[in-house]
């Protein structure tokens, strides 16, 4: 049987790695829609230091063709709990439609 130790290293592990993926996604929604991924954290969070994982996901960004769909987004945003960023997401993808 594992250790509890070794159980919680691997949910927390398991968590880094699905926020990883989340913070990806947004940025991949910002590259989509025009928008600086940086700047719409920094409008959810002002009183946040720098994003370092999202500022390395916005550099090593590809050209990818991956299209990130704003519903999918904002459920993601909203099940790590970045209910201030969807909301940004939100008001931004509005603004989107209406051009």
């Amino acid at each position: 049987m594992e250790s509890r130790s070794r159980i919680m290293d691997k949910v927390i592990l398991q968590y880094q790695e699905d926020e990883n993926v989340m913070i990806q996604l947004f940025a991949r929604w910002c590259a989509n829609h025009q928008l600086d991924a940086l700047t719409l954290y920094a409008q959810a969070y002002p009183q946040q230091e720098k994003n370092l994982l999202l500022e390395k996901a916005v550099e090593e960004m590809d050209e990818d063709t991956l299209t990130i769909d704003t519903e999918t987004l904002l459920n993601v945003l909203q099940l790590f709990g970045n209910e201030d960023l969807a909301f940004v997401v939100s008001v931004e993808a509005d603004k989107h439609e209406k051009c």
